[in-house]
């Protein structure tokens, strides 16, 4: 197949590029500068300058190709416009994409969250009774304080959905708050190891027994590729391996390799300087999720090591 990719030199996409060169697939990823090109190229794909920006380019580059993949974004707009912004641009981008592949049968595959089925609230942590989210659950808030956040995020994945109504093989791959790899630069692991050294201790909410799935970005990638080649229209599919570690387990696999203390942050403090901050609202949620549908219909079968294994791939750490 041609593949269109745009995100290829992010993490997710520079796992994916070469999963597909080596199934055969012949790619182009997007790319706005020289350096993601020169990247592109190294990868073993062809180049196709622009931007999310020039949807005319979008829908060009999409009606050439035999299908697309989508993980890029566009974060660059958080400051000025806000979340309101960052959908509006990413609904014109799948818009653009389903006008070009509008009564193809062609793929459009795009990369989405993990939500959770109920919304606990923070102080609900030390007891988690929220169900493992499946495939067949529509798009949902994750919480209280990131439900108007995930919300219109989620308008965006079920437009993608519903261009499966336009004859359009679209899907979106729910990925969860860890993808680990040792590439992983800016995600939300390096960001609780970097919390971790700036503030002495590893903290986790409450219990710490609420639950986070996480998986291995090349067993995110063969998902990819798979749904690419074979998933059904119209459906969610979860690039989950780990389907629900307890936070404190996580807390104390970063304590154990940093030499820190892992310690309870009692919910009324989580967001205070010091603390968790911003990401407090997303260290609270009980998030576990199930592969069950992913692994039966599509035959994925994740390979790579689990989170807690791979903590001592030596990328995370300097020293383990």
């Amino acid at each position: 197949m041609r593949v269109f990719i745009t995100g290829g030199t992010g993490h997710s996409g520079s796992h994916i590029i070469p999963e597909l060169v080596a199934a055969g697939h012949r790619v182009t990823g997007l790319a706005r500068s020289d350096a993601s090109a020169a990247a592109l190229a190294a990868l073993g794909a062809d180049v196709r300058r622009g931007d999310l920006a020039d949807l005319d380019g979008l829908r060009a580059a999409a009606a050439e190709s035999d299908g697309v993949i989508h993980v890029a974004g566009r974060g660059d707009l958080l400051p000025t416009g806000g979340i309101d912004a960052v959908t509006d641009a990413e609904l014109a981008t799948v818009r653009a994409f389903g006008d070009a592949l509008a009564g193809t049968d062609k793929p459009l595959v795009v990369a989405g969250s993990i939500a959770s089925p109920t919304l606990p609230a923070p102080a609900e942590v030390t007891r988690p009774a929220t169900r493992p989210a499946t495939e067949d659950d529509p798009a949902l808030p994750g919480g209280p304080d990131f439900a108007r956040t995930m919300r219109v995020r989620n308008v965006v994945e079920t437009t993608v959905i519903g261009l499966a109504e336009q004859g359009v093989r679209s899907a979106i791959v729910r990925l969860p708050p860890i993808a680990h790899s040792t590439t992983d630069s800016a995600g939300f692991l390096v960001q609780l190891i970097a919390l971790a050294k700036r503030s002495g201790a590893v903290g986790y909410p409450g219990g710490g027994t609420n639950r986070w799935p996480a998986v291995h970005m090349q067993d995110v990638a063969a998902l990819f590729r798979l749904v690419l080649e074979k998933g059904e229209a119209g459906r969610y599919w979860h690039a989950v391996h780990d389907e629900g570690i307890p936070v404190r387990d996580i807390a104390e696999g970063i304590a154990a390799r940093l030499g820190l203390p892992a310690v309870s942050i009692p919910a009324d403090v989580l967001m205070l300087p010091g603390y968790f901050g911003f990401l407090a609202s997303l260290v609270t949620l009980d998030l576990p999720a199930s592969n069950e549908v992913t692994r039966t219909l599509l035959g994925w079968e994740p390979t790579q090591a689990r989170l807690l294994d791979d903590l001592d791939n030596g990328h995370y750490f300097a020293a383990v």
